[in-house]
């Protein structure tokens, strides 16, 4: 039986004094397209911290297996080149380093870690334009220094951009609708639909149904007070879309 692309088990942590991760367990196998919802102060996105490994966060029980190796050995760099990605709410701006050159440097490093030959200048420039011209990204754009300056849509942009060039084995797609118009959010979703294939997954963590109807996920989880509390199909998010969180938490 094929091993799960990404299995938690029992996962606590906590950020200073707070626990917000607790007895959490969930599975998501190659292919798979998970979408978590929950109020807000849940512990959705401190998940997503502890997955990449963000600083900060302590894991105080649990495990988390990655491709059958321990992800919470690993540094956040090397969880990166092992192939998980994460594209976050607020992404960091780095002033000083211009995009073309930052995507180059990761790509060539992903490629190295895995044994693949490097791309020289030409190729990669040939391969980034390609990709950016698939999610509407102009070459100005690309000249730019990273997120310095960017809109909420320019930054989700790139984020997919990155996805595209990385290819990313398991991708967090942290509240990746969060000021989009409806333009940009079809955009962003079309390029994310058109990364999907049977040897990657995603976790979607969002607060509405509208872009499940974008990004389908096979499975739809209610995360509240750090950990899952209901798992169902695509349909669970209408019904939280319909009738919010409070039967659901009730419930538990």
């Amino acid at each position: 039986m094929e091993k799960p692309l990404l299995e938690i088990k029992h996962l606590c942590a906590r950020v200073e004094d707070k626990e917000i991760i607790k007895d959490l367990s969930l599975t998501i196998n190659a292919g798979e397209v998970h979408a978590i919802m929950g109020p807000n102060g849940a512990g959705k996105s401190s998940l997503s911290y502890v997955l990449s490994g963000k600083d900060g966060y302590e894991v105080t029980s649990g495990s988390v297996t990655f491709k059958g190796k321990d992800l919470l050995n690993m540094p956040a760099e090397e969880r990166a080149r092992e192939g998980l990605f994460l594209s976050m709410q607020l992404p960091t701006e780095i002033p000083g380093v211009v995009i073309s050159n930052f995507l180059k440097q990761s790509l060539n490093s992903i490629l190295k870690h895995r044994g693949k030959e490097e791309l020289d200048t030409i190729s990669f420039m040939k391969l980034l334009r390609l990709e950016a011209n698939k999610l509407n990204i102009s070459q100005e754009m690309l000249k730019r220094f990273v997120n310095v300056g960017f809109s909420g849509g320019e930054k989700k942009r790139f984020e997919t951009l990155q996805m595209a060039l990385l290819k990313p084995d398991f991708c967090i797609l942290d509240e990746i609708d969060s000021g989009l118009d409806i333009d940009a959010l079809k955009t962003v979703s079309d390029g994310v639909n058109s990364l999907r294939n049977t040897n990657n997954s995603f976790l979607v963590i969002t607060h509405y149904q509208r872009l499940l109807d974008h990004i389908q996920p096979d499975v739809v989880h209610i995360f509240a007070d750090g950990h899952i509390i209901k798992t169902g199909d695509k349909t669970l998010a209408t019904q939280l879309e319909q009738n919010g969180y409070a039967d659901f938490i009730k419930e538990e």
